[in-house]
């Protein structure tokens, strides 16, 4: 019989936020004193599980955190954010990039979806807000899980548009970007947020070569195989 596969601190703490979502969303719709001590126990270990996974916040912190968050019937359900991005490539076949302010790294222009808006029409106002680009959005090129990508503070779903630069001026966001510009393939900045996820296919995208969405893959099975 084959090994089964080491437990990394990722897979710690995917299953500490999934068992963290379960368990406010029982919050959010029981009525049961019972139940609610049962899911209560549960948000504990959760707790205990992401802190030995990246040490980050303390555990009773973590619960306290994520009991604020519950609510009550469809509004407690826990699901991942959403944000949307956007890959704008030039006539010279650039890409767009922008540093996060903070973290210093480079990637795309890319934010959270905002109510009211359809995700194109976020794609089109993060681009435009962190960058002073226009662009029209062209098609939806990817559809990741955040965490796969990396990603671990918030769980998240991440949308990727391709977009053609139709105007604008380059001027970086002051408060969410230190810098922006426009790169070629054999001069992107360092460092870049989950390059090899991503460059590859933008630049498919920008060159015209990108056909479809690209997505995650499902796992087999969901909780400790990988990616079929």
């Amino acid at each position: 019989m084959a090994e089964p596969p080491a437990v990394t601190p990722a897979d710690l703490l995917r299953w500490a936020e999934a068992l963290a979502g379960i368990a406010r969303t029982g919050l959010g719709f029981t009525e049961s004193l019972y139940e609610q001590e049962r899911f209560e126990e549960v948000l504990r270990i959760a707790a205990d599980i992401r802190y030995a996974a990246i040490d980050e916040v303390a555990a009773a912190d973590q619960v306290e955190e994520w009991r604020a968050s519950v609510g009550l019937g469809v509004p407690g359900y826990a699901t991942p954010k959403t944000a949307v991005g956007a890959v704008v490539g030039n006539d010279a076949g650039e890409i767009l990039l922008v540093k996060r302010a903070g973290s210093g790294v480079w990637l795309y222009p890319t934010g959270w979806a905002d109510i009211g808006y359809s995700p194109s029409e976020v794609a089109v106002k993060e681009v435009l807000e962190e960058t002073g680009i226009e662009a029209e959005p062209v098609s939806l090129i990817g559809v990741f899980d955040g965490m796969r990508l990396g990603f671990h503070q918030v769980p998240l779903y991440s949308l990727v548009f391709y977009c053609k630069m139709t105007g604008g001026t380059l001027k970086a966001h002051p408060l969410e970007t230190e810098d922006v510009g426009f790169f070629s393939r054999d001069s992107l900045p360092e460092p870049l947020a989950g390059a090899a996820r991503w460059v590859d296919l933008a630049f498919a995208a920008i060159q015209g070569r990108q056909v479809g969405c690209v997505f995650d893959p499902p796992r087999t099975p969901p909780w400790r195989g990988e990616p079929s």
